[in-house]
């Protein structure tokens, strides 16, 4: 067990700067535990004691409005690391963390994750580059809100999630409500988008599936 958690976080990218022997001090430090779909990792208000590195399955992460709609924030993917309240100093998470497939994670405590970056300053910079890019991400995402209309808003996502699969042209385990969650609409809303799409031979759909047909087109739709 602790041979394979050793491979999971040398392919994690805050550890790239570290020795094998490295890595292996850090898997002694680590549990790699399985989780079904559905679980619920944290909640706003909850402890921040610990820090996840995600080795399969998808997490997402979201809020939840005063009135009770849910904002997805992030869909996390292999390799992504998440709770970074543990790092930060602040002890309270400010969001959601759900399992959305059945996921493989390491879990690296509080204190030991003090006690390597006091010793590696290189992981508290690869973690604050982790960091950045989330937040330049989400920053992305509010002035897509903020400027752009649904229908460019979905060709972008659409775009994006066929990115973080491998540009593969196939889109598969979002539903309709999954799109409107991570971009602030209606699943009606995105229900009629994507029609529209298909009826210009855009895309095609299929259950929970997204079939890229006219990349040029729907990259187009996204910038107007």
């Amino acid at each position: 067990m602790l041979q394979k958690k050793e491979l999971y976080l040398e392919a994690v990218d805050i550890f790239r700067d570290l020795t094998p022997a490295e890595v292996e001090v850090i898997g002694h430090r680590t549990t790699l535990m399985n989780y079904r779909a559905g679980h619920l990792f944290y909640a706003p208000d909850d402890q921040g004691e610990a820090l996840f590195i995600l080795k399969h399955g998808r997490v997402q992460i979201y809020r939840i409005s005063p009135d009770g709609r849910k904002f997805i924030v992030s869909i996390l993917h292999p390799g992504a690391i998440f709770g970074h309240m543990a790092l930060v100093g602040q002890r309270m998470h400010n969001a959601f963390a759900e399992a959305l497939d059945d996921c493989l994670i390491c879990i690296w405590d509080r204190a030991e994750i003090e006690h390597v970056m006091a010793d590696k300053p290189q992981i508290a910079l690869r973690f604050l580059e982790s960091v950045s890019a989330r937040l330049l991400q989400a920053e992305q995402r509010l002035e897509e809100m903020t400027f752009k209309r649904v229908p460019a808003r979905i060709a972008g996502l659409i775009i994006q999630l066929d990115q973080e699969h491998g540009s593969k042209g196939v889109v598969r385990g979002y539903t309709h409500q999954s799109f409107a969650d991570m971009i602030g609409t209606y699943r009606e809303t995105v229900t009629h988008t994507l029609n529209d799409f298909k009826d210009q031979d855009l895309i095609r759909i299929g259950r929970k599936t997204i079939e890229i047909l006219d990349v040029k087109g729907l990259r187009s739709v996204a910038d107007s």
